[in-house]
């Protein structure tokens, strides 16, 4: 028996009812052979951990932008720590942790330069609309691998899609990277502000503290905690009192540390960089890289630019900014 046969054995005692079995997955969108090794979804989360994207993600801002110091979270280490609160939860509901990670590692490949600040840039510039999470679909079935697409299983590519707000006919491995992916920015992004002195320990709700914790580690384990002791049936749920701990603990976040004029400071920059970007590639489209040609070819010029300026990190974009539109020093010999 191969190795990949004996695991798709063992799902079957390992995943409850509730989970998704490898050999039941709906498929690639194009068929190819299973690898002697590995299960379908074991392998997505390799393709996606060896993508290009994935790499970038380490120089994309998650909430301070270009912050000083080692310490503070990035895109990629928002995704790291999704991953882990996600397979934690999985693996106590007996879901497939392997799909749950899959879905974890892709769900914001999509993210443009500079967070939300950037996305908020380019949905304003792009008639069609952009959304990060669309985008991180986008970025697996199109433009990876030279534009050929990571070709992922669907439940995978759907969680990804759906990880923001969710569908009717979510995996629980989705609900649960949801999930987790707001349990991960919230304790993160609170440590992040309290090292940043953008907020104080005591400033936190009352509740907050009294339910969930005051320092990272517990809140985070008060929270997983609830959160597996409450779910089943097919259904994963917070307490009453838990959900009502954490609805306040996210507003708080949002008020105190989101829409915090000395977080977010320098964010007004953005809209600049990213448009002035824009307008040049719009006007000179040759300039764009070959692969984003074929894109301007088969699907337009619009198209194109976006997913080009999607893809940036913070250090390219202004790298790019600086070489279009600072003047460069000269001297006379």
């Amino acid at each position: 028996m191969l190795p990949r046969q004996q695991r798709e054995e063992l799902e079957e005692l390992l995943i409850g009812p509730d989970g998704v079995k490898s050999v039941r997955t709906r498929g690639r969108l194009r068929p190819e052979p299973e690898c002697d090794i590995r299960t379908c979804f074991q392998r997505d989360v390799d393709r996606v951990t060896h993508s290009k994207s994935f790499r970038r993600l380490k120089h994309k801002t998650q909430v301070f932008l270009l912050p000083e110091g080692d310490h503070y979270r990035t895109r990629l280490t928002h995704t790291l720590e999704v991953s882990r609160t996600a397979r934690t939860i999985a693996r106590a509901l007996r879901l497939n942790e392997d799909l749950t990670e899959a879905i974890a590692l892709g769900h914001d490949l999509g993210h443009t330069p500079f967070g939300h600040a950037g996305e908020r840039a380019l949905n304003s510039l792009y008639e069609k609309g952009f959304h990060h999470y669309e985008q991180s679909l986008r970025v697996v079935d199109r433009l990876e691998k030279d534009c050929q697409g990571l070709n992922l299983c669907y439940e995978t590519r759907m969680g990804i899609l759906h990880h923001t707000h969710g569908a009717e006919d979510d995996t629980l491995e989705a609900v649960c990277v949801r999930l987790a992916d707001r349990i991960a920015y919230v304790n993160h992004d609170l440590d992040d502000a309290i090292r940043a002195g953008v907020v104080r320990d005591e400033e936190v709700p009352a509740i907050v503290r009294e339910r969930i914790g005051t320092r990272n580690s517990q809140r985070i384990n008060s929270i997983i905690t609830d959160l597996i002791a409450n779910s089943g049936g097919g259904v994963i749920r917070f307490s009453p009192e838990m959900q009502e701990a954490f609805d306040i603990f996210h507003e708080f976040m949002y008020n105190a540390v989101y829409l915090n004029p000395k977080a977010k400071g320098e964010e007004h920059k953005v809209q600049k960089i990213i448009e002035d970007i824009w307008n040049y590639y719009i006007a000179h489209p040759d300039a764009l890289p070959e692969d984003y040609q074929s894109i301007r070819d088969e699907e337009g010029l619009d198209r194109a630019v976006c997913d080009y300026i999607s893809g940036m990190t913070d250090g390219y974009a202004m790298e790019i900014y600086s070489k279009l539109y600072i003047p460069a020093f000269w001297s006379v010999k």
